[in-house]
């Protein structure tokens, strides 16, 4: 496949970080609620996540996936392309259509920056225009959030640290580019591909320093992947209760962000057969502090993979909301609630974040249990985590190591991921250059695909060998 150089509009992921900082760290009410948080028993939020990876094309060219399965039809399930470009824009058929019924439907939505970029790419703009009028409508404030997350879909705990936030930052550059500053400003809530969350130290709390410096102010996590401060499992109750992570890195600093925690189970089947929502209606009030508040069942779903996603959601997702409406808006004491609606509620409510239930990553007991985070170092931290590794088969930190003395180009030379090597150059060329310069957004934009996840797991063969040449792109730029 020729990569030979081509010209080729950027996506919109760099430059403007001043401008972003200034509008996300607009203070106040930033969502829009028409519930009354004493009327609610309990609550269910349901997020879709969406994405397509950006391949390369003959002549050099980006396109996205979805662009590719529309001109293979017949190759595996491309035929499907049709349908898949349906579903990244059917909310935006079935939110206004609910509303005008008198419905009061909630979705969280969590679109990665190439599926964006690629609906761009294809012009289309039917699907768009149907997300741009959910949420740019002030009408549809209440009812549609969106989440941010990682730009290029790489997971967390292997993307080198120094990329972590420009994955942040580049995703909200490009929802800028489609929906504006002020959408850009209720976007409060995370969403880590895959769920994936660090669980090395250092690792983990320079996502949360990112997200917090990116304006965000919670974390949707998975149930397995956090744990009390002694080790153990978070109880059956806590789980539907805003959580506080709390991280520290290897120097002894703490970091800490809310979390709400997704439960675990088939994910496209939950969320297509509405379980979280009669979940929900089995449950009650519980207290943070001295305050009852509604518990809130959280869960996260693919937007369009599979038939239950197909086929189900669209045909149980209108009749949902319509029951509840006839059981009375909040009468039920049941109801769909988005993310940052929740904790805004909360707060005021009166509920204070410090009274929320305190957990870490998965595994993080292990480390303080040998070493206490305020007489921890950075060599002593990888000395106990080397120690873990030999001794106990069942602990892994599959985050990357992180200090302020590390060159990120010295102590690269042998590691032999093409990913860490490419990102190591990005960083020794690019760190202290103008952003706007085109030479670096180019760059950026190989670094970050070569990131993306799905070309380390859909194993050996074609997927490795699109990062392979993305790679390659990226190393001549660099050079």
């Amino acid at each position: 496949m020729n990569l030979q150089t081509t010209t080729q509009v950027l996506p919109s992921i760099c430059g403007d970080d001043q401008m972003i900082d200034e509008a996300m760290s607009q203070k106040g009410q930033l969502c829009s609620s028409n519930l009354s948080l004493e009327k609610i028993q309990s609550g269910f939020a349901c997020a879709l996540h969406m994405h397509q990876p950006t391949i390369p094309a003959e002549g050099g060219r980006l396109i996205s996936n979805l662009q590719y399965m529309f001109e293979h039809p017949h190759d595996g399930d491309n035929h499907n392309a049709g349908v898949f470009a349906w579903c990244y824009g059917r909310m935006g058929e079935f939110i206004p259509k609910l509303v005008e019924s008198g419905a009061n439907p909630r979705i969280m939505l969590d679109y990665s920056g190439n599926l964006l970029w690629g609906l761009e790419q294809m012009g289309k703009e039917d699907i768009l225009e149907k997300l741009r009028n959910i949420t740019i409508n002030p009408r549809y404030f209440p009812h549609v959030e969106w989440l941010g997350t990682m730009w290029s879909h790489a997971v967390l705990p292997s993307t080198p640290i120094p990329d972590i936030k420009l994955h942040i930052r580049a995703w909200q550059h490009q929802f800028v580019s489609i929906f504006g500053l002020s959408a850009l400003c209720r976007v409060r809530g995370f969403s880590p591909p895959e769920m994936h969350l660090p669980n090395h130290p250092d690792t983990l709390y320079e996502f949360i320093k990112a997200l917090r410096e990116c304006g965000y102010s919670w974390l949707l996590v998975q149930e397995h992947t956090v744990e009390r401060l002694d080790g153990s499992q978070i109880l059956q109750s806590d789980k539907y209760l805003p959580n506080r992570l709390r991280a520290y890195n290897s120097r002894g600093e703490e970091i800490s962000i809310t979390v709400l925690i997704k439960t675990q189970g088939s994910d496209t089947k939950l969320v297509a057969q509405n379980q979280p929502y009669h979940e929900a209606k089995g449950m009650g009030r519980q207290k943070i502090g001295t305050i009852d508040i509604p518990p809130l069942v959280s869960q996260i779903a693919d937007g369009e993979n599979g038939g239950v996603m197909m086929n189900d959601y669209p045909r149980d997702f209108l009749p949902l909301w319509q029951e509840i409406r006839g059981n009375g808006i909040e009468q039920n004491g049941v109801v769909g609630i988005n993310g940052s609606e929740y904790l805004e509620l909360l707060r005021q409510a009166g509920v204070d974040p410090a009274d929320y239930p305190i957990c870490q990553a998965r595994g993080q007991h292990k480390i303080w249990q040998k070493i206490s985070p305020e007489h921890s170092s950075p060599e002593a931290v990888e000395s106990v985590i080397a120690q873990l590794r030999q001794n106990d088969p069942s602990f892994h930190v599959d985050g990357a190591s992180w200090t302020n003395n590390l060159s990120w180009v010295k102590g690269y030379e042998n590691v032999l991921e093409p990913m860490n090597q490419l990102s190591a150059q990005f960083h020794h060329k690019f760190d202290n250059v103008d952003k706007k310069n085109p030479q670096y957004e180019q760059a950026l934009l190989y670094n970050l695909l070569v990131q993306t996840s799905c070309f380390r797991y859909w194993g050996q063969g074609t997927w490795t060998d699109y990062a392979r040449q993305l790679y390659q792109k990226g190393m001549a730029i660099v050079s």
